[in-house]
């Protein structure tokens, strides 16, 4: 049992040190060697927990996913809000994990960079709910008339990417 915890106090401690790295460096310029230092962690241990950089940036957009989900689910707590509250409390949610978290924001900041193969489609997930609230609001009849919704949503989330590219630059 002491090993299992051991273990996965190395996988928390790798995963939030790459998370640092990746948010603060980016993909190309992150290196295993750093991480694993910075970490405390032998190599032997970084390779047993990842077998490579990409393997490592998954494991670390895999945990910004499910804190992304976290995020909306409690958005979703007590759902008798106005569709368009819902998405403000959301939007300061998400805005608030990704200057705060490291895990969140570099999630966000792997999913579109060009340096890594295949996006992870965390912008789009936050896209898609952001279009489902607001296909809500519009049903309960709560935007203004000749309010695109397409453009709502599209304003949302740039904000967001927004938020996230000043937090890379400046977490605090």
């Amino acid at each position: 049992m002491v090993r299992q915890e051991r273990a996965i106090r190395t996988r928390q401690a790798l995963l939030r040190v790459a998370a640092e790295t990746f948010a603060r460096e980016g993909y190309a310029c992150a290196s295993l060697p750093a991480i694993s230092d910075a970490a405390g962690v032998g190599r032997g241990a970084l390779h047993f927990h990842s077998s490579s950089k990409g393997a490592l940036a998954e494991a670390v957009v895999a945990e910004a996913g499910a804190r992304l989900d976290l995020i909306l689910q409690r958005a979703r707590h007590g759902e008798d809000r106005p569709a368009l509250r819902l998405l403000a409390e959301a939007t300061h949610a998400l805005v608030e994990g990704i200057t705060a978290d490291a895990v969140v924001r570099a999630g966000f900041r792997l999913d579109v960079d060009v340096t890594r193969k295949g996006g992870t489609g965390l912008w789009k997930r936050w896209e898609a709910w952001v279009r489902g609230v607001l296909a809500e609001a519009e049903r309960s009849g709560e935007p203004p008339p000749g309010l695109s919704r397409s453009a709502l949503a599209a304003v949302v989330v740039a904000a967001t990417a927004g938020f996230e590219t000043l937090a890379a630059r400046d977490p605090k």
